[in-house]
């Protein structure tokens, strides 16, 4: 049995007249900012999260205007484990964050030594109805280092898998490669597990090496998104990244360095404050030992 418990509320609704009555789940797609999505509606509706007036909601719930909607949505779970990692916050606000991402850690998934369980520990909660625990809004390998995206609410997370769907967000990377460049600057377009997929890259500076012949400093921008496209991509022209055990040339790879990719810059359009951001993080001490 429910009950109506104001201590509960996160926001309110007054319905607008309506010039004949309309279900619940067609008008209230977008009406919360916690629930931006019609499957995010339906979810609070089934988990008894939303009352009409004082009475609890179904989708079939008719509406004709001036009913008092809420939403009602507990505090999170305190008893979720938090994985104790510091990490360094490149920039944040009340709606997203930009962190450093260390090499040899995932990003999330089924394991507790995830960036995504050390992120509450090290970012301020957020004040908006619709906080959340925050979620990072891309991947990154877990060798690989560098600028991460995160989202702290519910319409911020959905407005940046939108921004990257659209191809509007912008990302560059630097990687150390092995073997003879001789085209300086080229776009790759080998398709990856079937789906057509676009890298550009730059030889920015080149070294002999005793053990690799060559090694370069490139950098990378991936036009598209699949997994592993860069490792995949810069392995199929016979320059794979240095210290990639999944796709180097047997007898040339280095071993306990760890892979030479990072994510070095992101540029997009803030989705609340419609502000243009750009970030850089600098490379890493292994990448400037070598150049």
């Amino acid at each position: 049995m429910c009950s109506f418990n104001k201590d509960t509320i996160r926001e309110t609704h007054i319905v607008k007249e309506q010039a004949q009555p309309i279900r619940l789940q067609e008008y209230g797609v977008g009406i919360f900012e916690a629930l931006p999505t019609k499957s995010s509606l339906k979810k609070a509706i089934k988990k008894k999260y939303i009352y009409i007036n004082t009475s609890l909601a179904t989708t079939g719930t008719l509406l004709n205007g001036g009913e008092t909607i809420t939403l009602h949505q507990p505090s999170e779970k305190q008893n979720r484990r938090f994985f104790s990692l510091p990490l360094e916050v490149i920039y944040e606000d009340d709606f997203l964050a930009l962190i450093n991402k260390p090499p040899g850690v995932l990003v999330s998934g089924n394991a507790f030594k995830t960036i995504s369980n050390a992120l509450p520990q090290n970012l301020i909660k957020s004040s908006q109805k619709d906080a959340v625990a925050p979620k990072p809004a891309h991947r990154l390998d877990f060798p690989t280092s560098g600028l991460l995206l995160v989202g702290k609410t519910a319409s911020s997370i959905l407005a940046l898998n939108r921004l990257f769907e659209h191809k509007e967000i912008s990302k560059s990377y630097y990687a150390i490669t092995i073997g003879v460049m001789n085209i300086k600057k080229d776009t790759i377009t080998s398709a990856i597990n079937g789906k057509h997929a676009i890298s550009t890259y730059e030889v920015l500076d080149s070294l002999p090496s005793e053990n690799f012949e060559y090694l370069n400093l490139v950098k990378l921008v991936p036009l598209t998104g699949r997994r592993h496209q860069l490792r995949k991509h810069l392995a199929s022209i016979g320059n794979p990244i240095l210290g990639d055990a999944d796709y180097g040339f047997e007898g040339k790879i280095l071993k306990g360095k760890g892979l030479y990719l990072h994510a070095f810059s992101l540029e997009f359009t803030h989705p609340k404050i419609n502000k243009k951001m750009y970030f850089e993080k600098e490379l890493p001490n292994k990448f400037m030992k070598l150049f």
